[in-house]
């Protein structure tokens, strides 16, 4: 197919599950009635911040988990594919491994329009950083376990590469996915005011210019708590570094066409990717 139309959903997630899956249909619905196809949820849409890790993972180690349930029956009901976001499972990763002890790995699931599991990544890059903001220090490697490769997924508009969030400060990740052919860069992400309001928009940009590839950026976008505000800006952004739609802040979705006609003339126009030498 030469074109589709994608959206980005913008959410303000909190720590309680079923508002937080209210919120996620609301705007599924309002992405679906503008005709989007392909949709992305952001990071941690379903619980943001508080609660046991490993207690939710347990509950989503197999398909019939609240969250990936969830998930597939908003895929399989309007006949969409769908990036969910990120959520917490105990599930053995691909190479058959369970997570660490006491630990859980971030996972994105990807769902085609049967509500199907097409694939799983588990995020590898886990935010451990001192950020000058209400919360101060991150450290998602006390609870998760990292993932050990991206993921692509064939789609009928191209091939959908996922990353998530810190993922995007590592182009040599997103460049592996390039190599295997995506032309869609999908990244749900939950980036802190801070860090979001200086590096978002160009690391997105930058992805999306060295692999001549279409960005979705699905931000967390607002404030969780006394402690915790996300930039939001989600956005989506063309092979050639433009950024075609983007919401600020709140609650929303953010929708655009990918013109695929457009990615491959770019990509003859400028090979970049024949002319790598090192």
């Amino acid at each position: 197919m030469n074109s589709c139309t994608v959206a980005a959903l913008q959410m303000v997630s909190g720590r309680d599950l079923q508002t937080n899956l209210l919120q996620a249909e609301r705007l599924i619905n309002e992405a679906v009635a503008e005709g989007a196809r392909l949709l992305v949820l952001p990071e941690t849409f379903a619980v943001f911040g508080g609660g046991n890790q490993r207690q939710r993972g347990e509950a989503e180690s197999t398909a019939a988990g609240p969250i990936r349930q969830f998930l597939a029956q908003q895929a399989a009901k309007h006949q969409i594919w769908l990036v969910g976001g990120t959520l917490p499972t105990t599930a053995a990763d691909s190479r058959g491994q369970p997570p660490e002890q006491d630990k859980v790995f971030t996972s994105t699931y990807v769902y085609n329009a049967a509500g199907e599991e097409v694939g799983r990544y588990d995020k590898v890059h886990l935010f451990d950083v001192d950020v000058a903001d209400g919360q101060g220090q991150y450290r998602e490697s006390d609870q998760f376990s990292p993932g050990d490769k991206p993921l692509l997924v064939e789609t009928p508009w191209g091939k959908l590469g996922v990353g998530v969030c810190y993922d995007l400060r590592f182009p040599e990740f997103f460049r592996q996915l390039r190599d295997q052919g995506a032309e869609i860069l999908a990244i749900p992400a939950a980036f802190t005011y801070q860090t979001g309001q200086a590096h978002w928009e160009v690391l997105l940009r930058s992805r999306a210019i060295e692999n001549q590839c279409y960005v979705i950026g699905a931000n967390q976008g607002g404030e969780h708590s006394a402690k915790r505000k996300t930039w939001g800006d989600s956005c989506v952004i063309s092979p050639w570094g433009e950024k075609l739609k983007a919401l600020a802040q709140g609650e929303g979705i953010v929708s655009a066409e990918l013109d695929f006609d457009q990615l491959h003339k770019i990509r003859r126009d400028m090979p970049v990717q024949s002319h790598r030498k090192l």
